[in-house]
């Protein structure tokens, strides 16, 4: 039994003068490949079942009005109305059940010069009471 260890003995490549072997063995590539791609199969699915989130949709005035006749409003001086009555934060929920049965959504319409305090206490009551929030807010003629 005899081994060619690719000394001078004659037994190489190089040494019969025949030139490098110059292909590329894609095997190791492939590989690489098939790898990537089922780790971006298995992290793509684990990035789509992040954080749920309602996307707001959006409809006409007209047809809102018409389906949530409740508003509380908030003047610059931070005092709460429900329609022109004026209210108490603690007794706001009791009196929408009262007033309006059934109702599970309310519009806030806040002064531009309230503080923002008394608004996120207003959302986080009505928000308690799992009632929808819509805010109204008016468009800016100057920013078009």
């Amino acid at each position: 039994m005899a081994i060619n260890i690719g000394g001078s003995g004659g037994g190489g490549r190089r040494s019969r003068g025949l030139p490098a072997m110059a292909e590329i063995n894609v095997t190791p590539f492939v590989d690489v490949a098939l790898v990537l791609l089922i780790i971006f199969m298995i992290t793509a699915h684990a990035m789509d079942s992040g954080i749920e989130v309602d996307v707001p949709k959006t409809r006409t005035v007209n047809t809102i009005s018409k389906d949530i006749p409740v508003v509380v409003s908030i003047n610059k001086a931070g005092e709460l109305f429900l329609g022109k009555n004026p209210i108490n934060i603690n007794n706001l929920v009791d009196e929408i059940h009262k007033r309006y049965p059934g109702q599970n959504a309310v519009y806030i319409k806040a002064s531009a010069e309230a503080t923002m305090d008394i608004g996120v206490n207003v959302m986080s009551v009505l928000g308690n009471a799992k009632f929808g929030i819509n805010v109204v807010t008016q468009l800016d003629e100057g920013k078009r």
